[in-house]
């Protein structure tokens, strides 16, 4: 029987690109979102990936959420932490509710969607974890220390999951992209584009969702089980490590 995905934030940019790849690589697929059920039903409509609504920053949520995609899928034994929000601003001028929303989307997510499922994969004697982490969680990002703060944690959180989970069969890894064209990133202006992020990537262009995507699927093949704690930095040459 075909292996489960479950993917967060799976139904908008990045995360929607994640679930199509893994379901056309043969995976039974669950795709979570949040809020905008419009864009989940268009998704589900278009994809026939069944789609499950919930707060990944709510541990109850998760565990009601992902019991939900058991229940109907089945045990799952890809997660990919993707889900996340900005709340951009200075850090002098930055509010502790700008500060808490990110890290309890980005980060205490990785807690509240990981701990339902890595005692069932402990058991099989099987997992894949693919975690969603951004370049400027490697290199720090003016008016993000939110963001960038949730995002260098999450490679922090891989590695120990990843050494304790080592000889269960689990792999635990990072994929960091870069700037990706998305509707977020295709809404600054063209001309910042052009005059202030383009210039900074040295293959001169925006990467593509699937790009990401299919460095996913590569992480999430049965054959990758000697590829663990490792962060795969996808952005053009932006920033390399």
């Amino acid at each position: 029987m075909a292996r489960v995905a479950l993917v967060t934030g799976g139904t908008r940019g990045i995360g929607a690109a994640i679930s199509r790849s893994l379901k056309e690589a043969g995976y039974r697929v669950a795709a979570n979102y949040a809020g905008n059920d419009e864009a989940a039903n268009l998704f589900k409509d278009q994809t026939g990936i069944p789609v499950f609504k919930f707060d990944v920053s709510d541990a109850a949520a998760c565990e009601n959420g992902i019991k939900a995609v058991v229940d109907q899928l089945g045990p799952v034994d890809v997660l990919v932490n993707n889900a996340g929000i900005t709340r951009d601003g200075m850090f002098h001028r930055m509010t502790f509710d700008q500060w808490s929303q990110v890290m309890r989307t980005n980060l205490d997510s990785m807690f509240t969607c990981t701990r339902p499922v890595i005692e069932g994969m402990r058991e099989r004697g099987f997992g894949r974890i693919i975690l969603i982490s951004s370049v400027n969680g490697q290199k720090g990002q003016l008016g993000q220390a939110n963001y960038s703060a949730a995002k260098a944690g999450v490679v922090g959180f891989a590695k120990s999951l990843a050494l304790e989970n080592a000889n269960k069969g689990i792999t635990v890894n990072v994929i960091a992209p870069g700037y990706i064209a998305t509707e977020m990133v295709q809404a600054v202006p063209e001309e910042v584009l052009k005059t202030k992020i383009l210039p900074l990537i040295p293959v001169g262009r925006l990467g593509e969702a699937d790009e990401v995507a299919r460095a996913v699927v590569f992480l999430a093949h049965d054959n990758a089980g000697f590829i663990t704690g490792s962060t795969l930095t996808a952005n053009g040459g932006q920033y390399m490590v």
